[in-house]
């Protein structure tokens, strides 16, 4: 009899029916609450990730037509430098103890050798989170209302109308000189200063007497109002905005956002061990504390209370903080929040034993389960997404951060003023004691 080879169907295809063979499946719990909510939907926002690939096990199981015995152990697994070995689920992976990791876990390179990855049937990602700062934070809103081009022109258009006035009021003075006589010479000091203060809106205590002179500072008035006008419209919008700014892992090390992570198994590990340079900086300078503790892995809870109060980055699975901030945040607190990627790897993926002689079978059963929609369905059931921003922004009132170059340019003119208040007055008195010790000689010696 000739047997068509394409017509003999896979092992892998001909052995889904297990016949209730008990599959033992690795758990990775790491809140002993989470014992009690595996299939209740509840507290969803704990160990996300276990309660999602518990049902896809199930599923699995059902579908092969098999049993299962649950293991539970608080990590995935690490390697210890000095055994080789691995602890966690990956640990019971490798030593016979267990046939599936029954929760999703990254790939990474050391891993590869030990178990086998099959599906990616977690799609989500772990992030810095937080609210846009204020412009005010991350740029000096006096500068921003005009581009450069335009404070050249503002300055020139200053200078150039001092210089004018002061030429036209040299001739008008001496054309005037015997009806003014008494009047005080302009120098070019004086006329700036004048047109500064024409700009800021404090009018000219110059008194033009000709035609030309009175024409150039009712111009001057009628375009510096315009420029102030909108300055001070840009200045109020601005003070207002959000800053976008912060966009890459660089420039949230550069920002003066505190930083924190969720304090899991996981974020602990990789903080501790990253090697990239700006990775590695953000968790030596903004998290590490100075006597090398990991202070700032802190409960998902009070990590979004700091995220919500501002100015604070928080690394944490999205899907599972975003539960928390559509039940805590305010409608208007929902908009602005910006993400950035840390930890810079792929989604987490089920795995097996290495070499499994159910590998085949339970790749296809997850390939099942994701064409049929289960696992987007059980992904949906526990994971929220992205809180929509249907409130707008609310009323920012303003703080010393809004102000401060202000008060920065107010506080060095008031020291360069005092200065030069000392410096003349000591001059002064060096010129007196002079004059004095002139008369005193010139009567000594009369």
């Amino acid at each position: 009899m000739i047997v068509n080879p394409q017509n003999i169907k896979r092992s892998s295809v001909r052995r889904q029916n297990l016949k209730r063979f008990k599959l033992r499946a690795s758990v990775v719990i790491t809140h002993n609450e989470t014992l009690n909510h595996l299939e209740d939907y509840r507290e969803k926002h704990v160990d996300t990730i276990t309660k999602k690939n518990y049902f896809l096990t199930k599923y699995l199981a059902e579908d092969l037509n098999a049993t299962l015995k649950f293991s539970y152990v608080n990590s995935w697994g690490y390697r210890n430098p000095k055994t080789g070995k691995f602890s966690g689920m990956i640990g019971e992976l490798q030593n016979d103890l267990a046939d599936l990791g029954g929760t999703a876990l990254f790939l990474t390179a050391d891993r590869i050798k030990e178990i086998d990855y099959l599906s990616m049937t977690t799609p989500t990602r772990a992030k810095f989170i937080f609210r846009s700062p204020k412009l005010s934070f991350t740029d000096n809103v006096f500068l921003l209302p005009f581009s450069a081009p335009v404070w050249i022109c503002i300055i020139s258009f200053i200078v150039l109308s001092g210089v004018l006035l002061l030429i036209i009021m040299k001739v008008e003075l001496r054309c005037t000189n015997v009806r003014y006589g008494n009047v005080i010479r302009p120098n070019l000091m004086d006329t700036v200063m004048n047109m500064f203060g024409t700009s800021c809106q404090q009018g000219s205590y110059l008194e033009p007497k000709s035609l030309p002179a009175k024409c150039l500072i009712l111009l001057s008035l009628i375009i510096l109002m315009f420029l102030y006008a909108s300055y001070s419209a840009n200045i109020v919008a601005l003070i207002q905005s959000p800053s976008n700014k912060i966009r890459t892992l660089e420039d949230l090390l550069n920002s003066r956002l505190e930083t924190g992570a969720e304090d899991t198994v996981y974020n602990r590990y990789y903080f501790m061990h990253e090697t990239e340079p700006v990775r590695k900086a953000i968790y030596d300078r903004k998290m590490k504390t100075r006597d090398g503790a990991g202070s700032s892995f802190i409960p998902l809870d009070k990590g979004v209370e700091r995220v919500r109060q501002g100015l604070y980055a928080f690394h944490v699975e999205l899907g599972v903080c975003y539960k928390v901030i559509s039940e805590t945040f305010q409608e208007d607190e929902k908009c602005g929040l910006q993400e950035i990627e840390y930890l810079n790897i792929i989604d987490p993926y089920y795995a097996v034993q290495k070499n499994s002689s159910f590998r085949e079978l339970v790749r296809l059963s997850l390939f099942r389960l994701r064409e049929f929609g289960i696992q987007d369905r059980e992904h949906s059931m526990l994971y929220t997404r992205k809180p929509a921003c249907s409130g707008g922004s609310s009323f920012i009132p303003v703080s010393i951060v809004d102000v401060w170059p202000a008060l920065t340019l107010l506080t060095w003119a008031s020291g360069l003023a005092g200065g030069l208040l000392a410096g003349e007055t000591i001059w002064a008195r060096i010129r007196a004691q002079r004059n004095l010790a002139k008369v005193a000689n010139g009567d000594f010696c009369g």
